[in-house]
């Protein structure tokens, strides 16, 4: 074979620095919208966006020249300097450290989608530490809760 074919989808998950809820609705559309560009712009395409105030899901597609962990890093670097620039008045505003990525199958994409979709309803039942928590056993990831959060 002469070519690579791929299509690998993630979720990609992240809060606000100590889960500070900083993303206001003057920010959101805004924020969404430079965050779907940097991903435009590693050659991907973000099929959902959604999230509160203290958090983000991201679902995206890659191609694989590219690091995961670079991709993530440029995701949340650049957005929380755009965020610094465009809204002086949020100098509080940052990122926490880590994330949750999880795969996505093409079977499961429209599913995942709903899910990032409907985060509004979902903060009305949990925390987004709830959530978080929740998504890393649905993927049976291990975790030491008294690293998860700092």
């Amino acid at each position: 074979m002469s070519h690579a074919y791929h299509r690998l989808h993630f979720h990609l998950v992240f809060s606000t620095k100590n889960r500070q809820r900083s993303i206001t609705p003057e920010l959101k559309p805004k924020l969404y919208a430079y965050l779907v560009g940097i991903v435009k712009n590693l050659d991907g395409t973000a099929t959902a966006i959604g999230g509160v105030d203290d958090h983000v899901h991201l679902l995206f597609h890659t191609p694989p020249k590219y690091a995961l962990s670079d991709v993530i890093g440029k995701i949340k670097s650049n957005s929380s300097k755009w965020v610094h620039e465009e809204f002086p008045t949020s100098a509080h505003f940052g990122w926490q450290i880590g994330y949750g990525l999880f795969s996505v199958s093409e079977s499961n994409v429209a599913a995942v989608k709903a899910y990032i979709d409907n985060q509004e309803e979902h903060r009305r039942r949990l925390t987004f530490q709830d959530e978080f928590v929740a998504l890393l056993e649905k993927h049976g990831i291990t975790y030491d809760p008294k690293y998860l959060w700092d």
